[in-house]
């Protein structure tokens, strides 16, 4: 009778031990990956982040549109260039580099002693900064092909980290953030520029306007603290962040 309490007993013990690894591992994957799939919308991917579904990417065929000739008057880069903390010499990232609009502006800020990596995780547009590198003035610009989860970057190796109308289309935020984070020098800064869901008047879809509420939220899963804000652009936040 004794012997058949005990083993009844040592079952009920690991019934319970394998309910609470199960639960535990469980909550990991919920924290791991921290992402709800919906019917995607008009201009959605389905997939949901804090609440925000994550808009479509915009392809390398658009490259045009990234050159256009309003971007400067709608965007005000000369503006933008003002808020950024940038320093002959410093190592900056340029997420979603594009055709390099920013990158080349950056580059000529930050000068022949600095670097400018131009980050994309589309080869199409990697081998248009590739091309662009090669332009008298801009062979500081160095062109790297990005993953969807990663930015590729060696760690505590960039001052600043600059996103111009990405963040809000990629397609694992958290991971690329923390790729970024790991990046960063200690008291190195991220700079989120995106259009301001906030402001109505601002004629871009929903989807790929983001409100400093949500930036912020999203950020503060990162080791990153808030800086500042700068609100000078016409359509656009700049929000910035420190690494811890």
């Amino acid at each position: 009778m004794q012997s058949t309490r005990l083993t009844r007993m040592r079952r009920v013990a690991v019934l319970a031990a394998l309910l609470h690894l199960c639960c535990a591992t469980f909550a990991l994957a919920q924290a791991v990956v921290p992402y709800v799939q919906i019917p995607a919308t008009r201009d959605g991917i389905g997939k949901v982040y804090m609440g925000r579904e994550i808009a479509q990417a915009m392809g390398w065929q658009g490259a045009t549109w990234l050159e256009r000739d309003e971007r400067e008057k709608e965007e005000r880069t000369d503006l933008l260039l003002r808020e950024l903390p940038l320093k002959a010499g410093m190592a900056i990232a340029d997420i979603g580099a594009g055709t390099g609009y920013m990158s080349r502006r950056i580059a000529a800020v930050v000068g022949a002693q600095g670097t400018v990596y131009a980050v994309d995780v589309q080869p199409e547009m990697v081998q248009i900064l590739k091309t662009l590198a090669k332009q008298p003035g801009l062979s500081n610009i160095k062109p790297i092909l990005g993953g969807e989860m990663d930015v590729k970057l060696p760690p505590a190796s960039i001052d600043l980290a600059i996103m111009v109308d990405v963040y809000h289309e990629l397609a694992y935020p958290a991971e690329v953030l923390a790729s970024i984070v790991r990046a960063l020098k200690p008291g190195g800064r991220v700079v989120f520029v995106e259009y301001r869901a906030e402001d109505e008047r601002v004629p871009i879809k929903a989807l790929h306007k983001m409100t400093e509420v949500q930036v912020k939220r999203e950020a503060a899963a990162q080791p990153l603290v808030w800086e500042r804000t700068a609100e000078g652009l016409p359509w656009q936040h700049v929000i910035i962040f420190r690494k811890k």
